[in-house]
């Protein structure tokens, strides 16, 4: 009796023990994931900007629920080229710009970084212009707003380090929560959400509608949140054995950004389309226009979600400038860095923040005629950078054991074939409207 007694007590010790080693593990797992947490939330939530939550309210607006089925589709391709990007940064050490230099050419790498420079200005400007938007829906002028938050951007990112600018991005994506709250005030019929998101709902064959799907393509996958996410990785000096905890980073980061913007469509579903409100020139318009059926509350949350969006927009847009001109041109880079020793990359980072200011202040600006041109060029530049990114991981002199296997190699050729397709649709679409 005794002798079971005693089998007995030593098997709950090893099993107690077991128990522990494993919560152990799991919050040795969890802390190591805070460690290395940032780089692919912040790069997938500041392709929620300004411009994109026009998109999305434009979207729900116009069409209701019937679009939410494209998220699945588009969240899991854009997990696959973050991945990529992320995995390349950790793999080599480099940049994307640094590795497309190397393997493509001077040339080639020019031509593109100057495509990127052109297309991210005026999307910086865009983003300012938001900023003015959203503090002027609180009765608070844009002379005002504009300049203090562009003040501190830039004094966060010239003054500060790797980890604080990093942690203050982070605390920003919080303020995407805005949106689902938004979302529950607007009351949608869930069921028909839920239908919606498996079933697809297609409309006859018009430019606004074809122009509408490639804009949502455009907006959740663009150029600089490739730049952004391997650059940020590298810098942060994430290598092979920190590979899981940053994919898992990317993964958590893309769902997390795509549920936002797809709780955007869903608000303005459930109150614009409903009262047939159909058309919205920027998210300042679907704020307001939010009033009559979902009140001031929601019109209100719907503003700050633009603030904060666009404030994270103007800092990782230069960010991602600044990172991907310095590495091309083979300039020393980095938040950790001076501007004695980086004086290129802070200086980028500087002129983009100062013109994105003063454009942004000009009365009336059209900014759906710049959003209409940075979106062009974006989607000429993001085949080029997608083909880019496929050869390069699929490359196993750079990845070696860490490059696309097959399966995943046809997967985002696939992806890139499609959002290529539907990138130069776009600027066809986008011509013809301005001609």
């Amino acid at each position: 009796m005794l002798v079971s007694l005693k089998k007995f007590r030593v098997k709950v010790g090893r099993g107690i023990s077991r128990i522990r080693q494993r919560f152990s593990s799991s919050n040795n797992r969890f802390l190591a994931y805070l460690a290395i947490l940032g780089p692919g939330i912040i790069a997938a939530n500041a392709g929620n900007d300004a411009s994109g939550i026009a998109t999305y309210s434009s979207i729900g607006a116009a069409y209701g629920y019937d679009l939410l089925c494209a998220f699945l589709p588009m969240t899991v391709s854009l997990i696959v080229v973050q991945e990529m990007c992320v995995r390349m940064g950790v793999v080599t050490g480099k940049g994307l710009a640094d590795l497309i230099r190397e393997h493509f050419g001077v040339r080639w790498t020019a031509l593109v970084m100057f495509a990127l420079l052109i297309a991210n200005t005026g999307v910086i400007i865009s983003e300012f212009v938001g900023i003015a938007q959203a503090s002027e829906l609180f009765g608070i002028p844009r002379y005002l707003t504009v300049p203090i938050t562009a003040f501190f951007i830039w004094w966060l990112v010239v003054k500060g380090t790797q980890k604080r600018v990093e942690q203050f991005f982070l605390a920003l994506s919080l303020v995407f929560f805005c949106y689902i709250i938004s979302a529950f005030l607007a009351k949608p019929d869930w069921e028909l959400v839920g239908e919606s998101f498996l079933k697809p709902q297609f409309h006859k064959f018009d430019r606004t509608y074809l122009f509408i799907v490639m804009a949502l393509i455009g907006t959740t996958i663009t150029p600089f949140m490739q730049v952004f996410v391997q650059s940020s990785v590298v810098e942060k000096g994430l290598d092979k054995d920190d590979y899981p905890l940053a994919r898992a980073d990317v993964i958590v980061g893309t769902i997390f950004a795509c549920c936002i913007a797809a709780f955007i469509v869903i608000s303005t579903a459930a109150t614009l389309n409903k009262i047939g409100v159909t058309e919205i020139d920027s998210a300042a318009t679907a704020a307001e226009a939010l009033v009559p059926v979902a009140g001031q509350y929601a019109k209100y949350l719907f503003a700050l979600g633009l603030f904060g969006a666009a404030m994270l927009a103007m800092g990782v847009l230069p960010l991602a400038t600044a990172y991907s001109l310095s590495e091309a041109l083979g300039f020393e880079k980095g938040l950790s860095h001076s501007f004695r020793e980086a004086p290129i990359f802070i200086g980028i980072f500087t002129t983009l923040i100062v013109i994105g200011v003063l454009v942004a202040l000009i009365p009336n600006i059209p900014q759906i005629q710049l959003l209409l041109v940075t979106q062009s060029i974006n989607g000429i530049l993001l085949p080029f950078i997608l083909v880019a990114i496929v050869l390069l991981a699929s490359n196993r002199e750079i990845m070696g054991e860490y490059k696309n296997s097959f399966f995943y190699n046809c997967l985002a050729w696939l992806i890139t074939i499609i959002v290529s397709i539907l990138s130069l649709m776009l600027i066809g679409n986008t011509i013809i409207g301005m001609l």
